[in-house]
């Protein structure tokens, strides 16, 4: 019987910065100017998911706005 390899694959490390009231500032004005979620996840170097989540706590449009 071969031995099974109890190697685990790498996780990668999640981190998480808090929100500063500068990115709020901006997050705002990119949703008034209706800037393309990836293009501030580019700037803000955070995911689009996270972005969205800031936006619906701050009641504010984000992504598809029609």
């Amino acid at each position: 019987m071969a031995k099974k390899s109890s190697k685990k694959a790498a996780t990668k490390k999640i981190r998480r910065r808090p929100w500063t009231n500068e990115e709020y500032k901006k997050l705002k004005a990119h949703s008034k100017a209706r800037t393309p979620v990836a293009k501030i996840a580019k700037e803000f170097k955070r995911t689009p998911g996270a972005l969205r989540q800031q936006a619906l706590k701050l009641n504010i449009g984000l992504g598809h706005q029609r």
